[in-house]
């Protein structure tokens, strides 16, 4: 009986610790979403959903009718209109200090940002680029909108 307990919670154990990393490259949440949105990873473009996972380096495309809402472990929102385009450069936080840094790119569309803990610690570890400027966030709150004819790809 004990060898087999024991044996069983080693193959919990191990199931955790393979599984944990993966857990650990989720950076944020969609938490909304209504019509066309796609998540760029890896190469592979995926029909996102409310629920999904984002992680570093997704870029996030919406559609002529697509909208969402965005959480970040760090307690970051935000949502993006239509005809978006929205790359997640860098991002890495620390839970225990606070400590990050945020990196987003807007090639194009509306990006509305709440920020979170990582702007709060360090106002200067959150950036939004877009292909005109590179905004460093100072306050809690603010929306940038890029236009077509400047966005490029």
């Amino acid at each position: 009986m004990f060898m087999r307990t024991s044996l069983m919670i080693t193959a919990l154990i191990g199931t955790f610790l393979i599984s944990a990393p993966l857990a650990l490259a989720d950076i944020g949440q969609i938490k909304t979403l209504k019509g066309k949105v796609e998540i760029e990873r890896a190469g592979k473009t995926l029909t996102a959903e409310a629920g999904d996972a984002l992680e570093q380096a997704d870029t996030i495309v919406t559609g002529a009718d697509g909208q969402l809402g965005m959480t970040f472990i760090d307690s970051t929102r935000m949502s993006s209109g239509p005809n978006s385009r929205i790359e997640l450069s860098r991002f890495r936080f620390n839970s225990t200090t606070h400590d990050g840094e945020f990196n987003t790119r807007v090639k194009r569309g509306t990006l509305s940002v709440i920020s979170g803990q990582i702007a709060k610690r360090s106002p200067d570890a959150m950036k939004v680029m877009t292909p005109a400027s590179i905004l460093g966030v100072r306050g809690t709150r603010f929306l940038v909108k890029v236009d077509d004819a400047g966005a490029g790809q």
